[in-house]
């Protein structure tokens, strides 16, 4: 006769022996599938025996089998399945790690075509591959980098052939790569970095800045600047400066010269913008337009191109508010209902101002005469320079692809790096040309044509956009498309290259995004956006 133990019970299973059970169970349940498919409950066995017609079960996985694998529905967030050929996320050829942005089904897209559309943002970093290695590019030679130089300063056109039968030994090419990476900056100090400079705080928290509380020296600073910002803007009324940013810790501008972006006078783009900085640039009797905002019912209508001034702006509000109440009249229930008073509805619209801060959709257009006034407004503007911080008392940076008065040449860095890449056979050799620096528009156009001779028309590249400034490719509203060859005319001494004048003279097509990877192949472009 058995005892019986206190706390036990018959039916308690050890843990060794519930596993067995678990695995018994699997076992039988796959040999009953492999025998029969799927076994049938016992409701089920019954109504099918009785006749009763039923859906059939639904299928495990997307390949209908039951051994299908199940999708996995958060792992894009479009929620749709990746097709078996789609590249992975990220640039062509970069490490997982320096990916900086994704790519989903609804990035733009683009067919193979012969040309880039034209890209107004400034590139922080661009990353080439190809199966042809880029050892031309390392090491210059004294005399191909002072040529390179001559070559830059004298606007000298270069012009290769199709394919470069060997790069490491065509001077040619290398000087051409020399010319390519020359920009010029102000102001210019080795031991801080100038660009970018929003979001640079903490880059420059750790560095030395003598004139952080030296308010004398901050005025020779600030006076300097302006005579090179002077300097720079009178080069672009005459058309010898193609164009030029001014970037701030605040925004970024985008001067053009009048015959590119498809505009015949000259414009100025500055994103992001607060409401305190358009509102100090209607005081000052600047006129602007936001391409980028669709109007509201309280705004007026504007046509394309037109902008309305500071004192025409509040007409127009008062007029909209009497318009919208004037229907309770006519159907005789205007004492009835409470209109919000003045008060309500300038916060109403206030805060539709402030919302869009800081956003793209605050992007500010100024066009011909105005843009004059825009440039006095800077150097007076005493919020153009932070008050405390890092940057405090260091005037914004100004980018050219041209010299000008107080600039300093400087160079973009570039690397070749060889690496072995798994293949299904094995491993083979992977060529990546890495550039980091300001890469402004006309430099990523002259490096992409030298590429395209000296990889015989076989690369592919990952870009990486400061995004502030992609809002820069936006289309804005044009009067009047200057023809390619008036341009070509009126801006031969810019120096520029006349392909990539023709380029940058191109209306702009990608929005408010950038190109994010560019693919060669047989000397046709695919690019996304």
């Amino acid at each position: 006769m058995a005892l019986s133990v206190p706390g036990y019970s018959p039916g308690f299973k050890k843990p060794p022996e519930t596993l067995r059970l678990r695995r018994r169970r699997a076992r039988s349940l796959g040999a009953r599938r492999s025998a029969g498919g799927r076994p049938e409950p016992e409701p089920r066995r019954a109504a099918l025996a009785a006749g009763l017609p039923l859906r059939p079960y639904p299928a495990a996985g997307r390949g209908g089998g039951p051994g299908a694998p199940g999708r996995n529905p958060f792992a894009r967030l479009d929620n749709r399945p990746r097709a078996a050929a789609e590249p992975q996320d990220g640039p062509p050829g970069a490490p997982g790690a320096t990916s900086q942005r994704s790519f989903s089904e609804s990035d733009m897209p683009s067919s193979r075509s012969t040309e880039l559309p034209v890209d107004w943002s400034i590139k922080t970093r661009l990353l080439f591959t190809s199966p042809h290695p880029f050892t031309w590019a390392d090491h210059l030679k004294a005399q191909e980098e002072a040529q390179g130089v001559v070559q830059h300063c004298r606007a000298t056109e270069v012009t290769l052939p199709p394919s470069v039968q060997d790069p490491k030994l065509c001077t040619e090419l290398r000087c051409a790569f020399q010319q390519s990476l020359i920009y010029w900056l102000h102001p210019a100090f080795p031991w801080l970095s100038l660009f970018p400079r929003i979001g640079a705080d903490r880059k420059m928290s750790a560095t030395t800045s003598p004139w952080s509380n030296d308010e004398s020296l901050q005025h020779i600073l600030m006076s300097d600047w302006s005579v090179s910002f002077t300097s720079l803007y009178n080069l672009l009324k005459t058309k010898l400066c193609p164009y030029f940013y001014v970037c701030t810790y605040q925004f970024t501008i985008l001067f053009r010269a009048a015959g590119l972006a498809g505009n015949d006078v000259i414009t100025a783009l500055i994103s992001p913008t607060t409401r305190g900085i358009r509102e100090a640039m209607k005081n000052e009797g600047i006129e602007f337009s936001l391409p980028l905002v669709t109007e509201s019912g309280h705004e007026k209508k504007k046509a394309p191109g037109t902008s309305v001034g500071p004192g025409e702006e509040q007409a127009v509000s008062d007029e909209d508010e009497e318009e919208s109440f004037s229907w309770l009249e006519e159907i005789g229930v205007q004492d009835k209902i409470k209109k919000p008073d003045i008060l309500s509805i300038k916060l109403r619209k206030e805060k539709h101002e402030v919302q869009m801060d800081h956003r793209p959709e605050s992007v500010v257009l100024v066009k011909g005469a105005n843009t004059f006034t825009l440039l006095n407004f800077l150097i007076n503007c005493k919020s153009l320079i932070a008050a405390s911080g890092p940057q405090a008392g260091l005037p914004p940076t100004l980018l050219s692809p041209i010299a000008f008065r107080g600039a300093t040449m400087q160079m973009l860095k570039a690397r070749s790096v060889n690496v072995k890449k798994q293949c299904v056979s094995g491993y083979k050799d992977q060529f990546s040309l890495e550039i980091t620096g300001p890469i402004m528009p006309h430099s990523l156009h002259s490096v992409t044509m030298l590429l395209r001779s000296s990889q015989s028309g076989s690369f592919s590249a990952g870009l990486y956009t400061h995004e502030p400034t992609a809002v820069f490719n936006i289309c804005p509203p044009v009067d009047q498309v200057p023809g390619k060859e008036i341009v070509r005319e009126e801006l031969a001494n810019c120096g520029l290259h006349p392909k990539t004048l023709d380029q940058l003279s191109q209306t702009p097509l990608l929005g408010k995004s950038s190109l994010r990877n560019v693919d060669m192949s047989d000397y046709l472009y695919n690019w996304r956006a």
